[in-house]
């Protein structure tokens, strides 16, 4: 997976943000808010390839969490971003 080009993390108001910029994006007209762990998460791998392990593993050195959670928890945000278009 890769994160589309056009979109950009912001913190606003003290909330995590992606928006759309650019014309790779002119259609993308929502606002997606991330927690913390998944604003982490898009900062880790921002304009990198990754894959739901890489995230759980970087749920699981950042949080020390049990990787069974991890992994569930990456595959949900994984989910969740491609659902709204934010992947390819």
């Amino acid at each position: 997976m890769r994160i589309r080009k056009g979109f950009v993390l912001r913190k606003i108001c003290g909330e995590w943000v992606i928006e759309g910029e650019g014309l790779e994006q002119i259609d993308f007209n929502k606002l997606v808010i991330l927690n913390t762990s998944a604003a982490y998460l898009w900062e880790q791998v921002e304009e990198k390839e990754f894959s739901v392990e890489q995230l759980a593993d970087l749920l699981i050195k950042r949080y020390g969490i049990a990787r069974e959670l991890a992994v569930r928890d990456a595959a949900s945000l994984c989910e969740q971003w491609v659902k709204v278009g934010l992947v390819e």
